[in-house]
């Protein structure tokens, strides 16, 4: 197998008890759609085709398909797509009524922008699994008030359920990564909590207002929101975005679409 490439971020999963811990998490079944991002050298896609016969991956490394293919051919079918998964449509792979399960042992350094890119496909997901940077992980889980509450927690909380399942030691890969891992698993809503009217206006609330953390809400948000409002919100303005669940974001993003509309 050719080596791993630093300019992809790639860290291959060679410990056999981690490898069989996240197949028993992922728990596939033969009638599912799953795709796999970053295969890679095909820790997770040899034990999964094994069970369920037929997967689709996405892998940008050219020098990796035609090695992985070849291994697990007579195993069953796997569809490789060779792209840039941070642009690919994920829509283009849904052919029938079933909605994708996404798992995979996610590259660190575009992670946390391939959340965001996944989260516009949420409504034909229905989880995803993914081996992630641990510190990442918990930012994704964080709950309001905590350092580690910030816009990611917030997107993703507002689209799906978060569930921390368990850490992964850096000696499970090759290279060891300089980091420890985790396992979370996200199941996106069907029934969103908290919907929001205008999901961009929303997007655009949380975005600006975690731009700024360290100001207070009346300060990082002054160009979208003034006083009056503030007052017809309910929120104090003197709080941080820290301070706000998902809930409160949205109840900001409704009360202003609203107030746009009147």
């Amino acid at each position: 197998m050719p080596a791993p490439r630093k300019r992809f971020g790639q860290h291959f999963l060679h410990d056999q008890a981690i490898i069989q811990r996240i197949i028993a998490a992922l728990a596939p079944q033969p009638d599912e759609h799953l795709i796999e991002i970053g295969p890679g050298q095909g820790a997770l896609t040899l034990p999964v085709i094994k069970q369920i016969h037929h997967l689709e991956a996405v892998e940008i490394d050219r020098d990796l398909i035609l090695e992985l293919r070849s291994r697990v051919r007579r195993h069953g079918e796997l569809v490789i797509y060779s792209s840039d998964v941070l642009a690919f449509d994920f829509a283009s792979v849904k052919q029938d009524d079933r909605p994708l399960r996404v798992f995979g042992n996610l590259p660190y350094n575009i992670s946390t922008p391939l959340i965001f890119h996944l989260l516009d496909y949420a409504s034909i997901i229905s989880d995803m699994l993914f081996m992630l940077q641990k510190e990442v992980a918990e930012r994704m889980a964080a709950k309001p008030n905590s350092e580690a509450y910030g816009r990611l927690s917030v997107m993703v909380q507002y689209h799906c359920q978060v569930a921390l399942l368990f850490n992964v030691p850096a000696s499970a890969f090759y290279p060891p990564p300089q980091v420890e891992s985790s396992i979370v698993r996200l199941t996106p809503y069907r029934d969103y909590p908290y919907p929001a009217k205008n999901y961009a206006l929303f997007e655009s609330i949380v975005k600006q207002a975690f731009g700024q953390r360290r100001k207070t809400l009346r300060n990082s948000l002054k160009e979208l929101i003034n006083d009056d409002v503030w007052a017809h919100i309910g929120i104090h303005s003197d709080l941080r975005p820290e301070n706000l669940s998902v809930q409160d974001f949205v109840e900001i993003s409704n009360s202003l679409d609203q107030g746009a509309k009147a």
